[in-house]
């Protein structure tokens, strides 16, 4: 697998699972109906902020797509912040991971002192677990910040890790 800076020529590729995944309404607090222009907007982030995609090395199919950013700014610019999104087709053989690791190193050479996930849903196990075994914690829930289509009101967790 390889990360690599995304470019607007990926996001063809990248649509269809953004799409899905947003529009799904278990994980991202995004507008559900985001159109495939303003979905560009909100993934494909200026710099100094930066987007990658992970790619299939052999068939150069898009496995998946981090965006990483300043979490705030100011007297607060020096945490860091990322956002993942896995193909769906693609789960569950590493692409995550990679994509968060691949971030933490970002964040770290960039400067940044910490890195922390403003909401992480609670119910979104899998996420949890990996950040969790990354180095994150979970450091305030607020309670039933996410309105999940299938499981209600559920907490949406700050993760934090020290860079």
């Amino acid at each position: 697998m390889l990360i690599r800076e995304a470019t607007t020529e990926d996001w063809p590729a990248v649509w269809p699972f953004f799409h899905t995944i947003v529009s799904a309404g278990e994980t991202f607090t995004f507008p559900l109906d985001l159109g495939f222009d303003e979905g560009r907007g909100w993934w494909l982030l200026p710099e100094p902020n930066r987007t990658v995609v992970a790619v299939d090395e052999e068939t150069g199919a898009v496995l998946g797509s981090a965006k990483m950013n300043r979490n705030h700014q100011g007297n607060g610019s020096h945490i860091a912040s990322a956002s993942y999104m896995v193909d769906p087709a693609h789960s569950g053989r590493g692409v995550g991971r990679a994509l968060a690791e691949y971030t933490i190193d970002w964040a770290r050479r960039a400067g940044y002192r910490a890195m922390q996930f403003n909401a992480v849903v609670a119910s979104n196990e899998h996420a949890v677990k990996l950040y969790e075994s990354l180095g994150f914690t979970v450091i305030g829930t607020l309670p039933e910040g996410f309105r999940h289509p299938t499981e209600g009101y559920v907490g949406l967790h700050i993760m934090h890790r020290a860079l």
